[in-house]
């Protein structure tokens, strides 16, 4: 199996070479990001933004073991102390980005995420902490909003889970990928289903509402039927949600030294799979979200999924986090290479509180790409894009008048409903959603695809 290649927006109708180009979880991503000359204070940057609807999301830069496919800004174990340097940090920020936040109107957190690598990494001690920090220093109520967190089957302790329950989490994701040993070491990510399992027997003993289980298909030696069989076996544990990955093999990865050139055979393998599972979770009592989220249709309602940023004011912390304003979106360095992470997290750790209290990189947004950025969002769900919410959010214009070439593109190709000029939503059909991945890449604008391009792996 082998990474796809890039397509060439609007050259045919047939559809781009690979439906599998990219996974657009933010848009524009990292790679489109630079160096900010001027260093803009976040204060400055923040001070006309809406504070009352703010999502916060912590980043842990730490997991116990990297996976073959894994391209997260993430590093394998931590040196001793380094977890509470990097907590020591986080607390920094916070103190120093809620300041800039400023007290002339109420700053509410709506929504709250820990993400990485792995949160469930640090300690049961040390995740107080971290929600000491999202409280305390950011003023989040974590009891009261939707709280999201990601863990693996190693670190899912009782202790740790026990923590993660009483301080509000709503929802905890699991990284499995794979129920069947011989998949899950030829994706080089060791684990065996007794320990799997016993991790989703503390989940559910531990009483948090939502269980998220994530699966790959597309992984070498991986059958239709032993897809089936993962597909089953988490379907045993009766997850309110479950997310489908197609398998990637990205560049700097450790399946990435395999990577060559467009592989049709695994693109097909890759959709024939998706399909299947697909049905199998509608046959099963699941509604499709988007193309890798299914949540059981009796599951408790959570805050934003995937795909549901379309509106600004997002604060990240840690040094592998994103934060939205409506002119910018702003971070840290960022890489994928263990070293220059290595690199990037002893820098961070090290930086006194007045460093946090500006944007170092990011990409200004300009209202052609906010268009873009909503539309992309928006089409990429299952519910669609209702056009009267784009003619009020830009100025009475409709997606037809911003994107009509790309929208008649998607509709020639069976992708969108109708012609894509519908007055009132566009959705993308069940084989428009199975192209997700191709139909993302397609809407970035020229300016972010030659960044993306030009960026300096590393």
């Amino acid at each position: 199996m082998t990474t796809a290649t890039r397509p060439v927006p609007g050259t045919d109708t047939s559809g781009p070479a690979s439906p599998y180009q990219s996974y657009v979880y933010a848009y524009p991503h990292k790679t489109a990001y630079r160096k900010l000359p001027d260093r803009p204070r976040l204060d400055a940057l923040w001070a006309a933004e809406p504070k009352d609807a703010l999502s916060l999301y912590l980043h842990i830069p730490f997991c116990e073991v990297r996976c073959g496919f894994c391209n997260l800004f993430t590093r394998i174990g931590a040196p001793d102390g380094l977890t509470g340097a990097y907590l020591d940090a986080l607390e920094r920020q916070a103190s120093a980005v809620r300041e800039a936040l400023g007290e002339r109107e109420p700053v509410r957190f709506a929504t709250a995420a820990f993400g990485g690598g792995t949160p469930t990494f640090l300690t049961a001690a040390e995740l107080e902490r971290l929600c000491d920090i999202a409280e305390h220093r950011m003023g989040a109520d974590l009891r009261a909003v939707p709280l999201s967190v990601e863990a693996s089957p190693a670190t899912a302790t009782a202790d740790r889970l026990e923590v993660l329950a009483a301080r509000g989490t709503t929802r905890l994701s699991l990284g499995v990928q794979s129920f069947d040993d011989t998949e899950a070491r030829a994706a080089v990510r060791p684990q065996r289903r007794a320990d799997v399992e016993a991790a989703l027997a503390r989940v559910r003993d531990a009483g948090i509402p939502v269980l998220n289980i994530d699966l790959i298909y597309g992984i070498d030696g991986q059958t239709e039927r032993s897809w089936l069989r993962s597909l089953d076996a988490a379907l045993a544990w009766h997850p309110e949600e479950l997310y489908l990955y197609p398998l990637y093999i990205r560049p700097l990865t450790g399946l990435g030294r395999r990577a060559g050139g467009t592989d049709p055979a695994w693109d097909a393998q890759r959709l024939r799979l998706y399909r299947l599972g697909r049905d199998h979770l509608l046959a099963h009592g699941y509604e499709q979200q988007s193309m890798r989220m299914f949540r059981r249709a009796d599951a408790p309602p959570q805050g934003a999924d995937d795909y549901a940023c379309q509106t600004d004011g997002m604060i990240g912390l840690g040094c592998g986090a994103r934060s939205y304003t409506a002119a910018l979106h702003y971070s840290f360095d960022y890489a994928v290479g263990m070293h220059e992470i290595r690199g990037i997290i002893d820098d961070y750790v090290s930086r006194p509180a007045a460093d946090f209290a500006h944007a170092e990189y990011g990409r200004r947004i300009d209202a052609d790409e906010a268009r873009r950025r909503h539309l992309l969002q928006s089409l990429l769900q299952a519910e669609g894009l209702r056009t009267d919410d784009y003619r009020a959010r830009f100025d009475g214009r409709t997606p037809a008048d911003d994107f009509g070439a790309e929208l008649s593109r998607f509709a020639a190709r069976g992708w969108l409903a109708g012609d894509g000029t519908d007055s009132t939503l566009l959705r993308l059909t069940p084989e428009g959603l199975a192209h997700s991945d191709a139909i993302g890449p397609e809407l970035f604008s020229p300016a972010v695809r030659a960044a993306m391009a030009a960026y300096e792996r590393k």
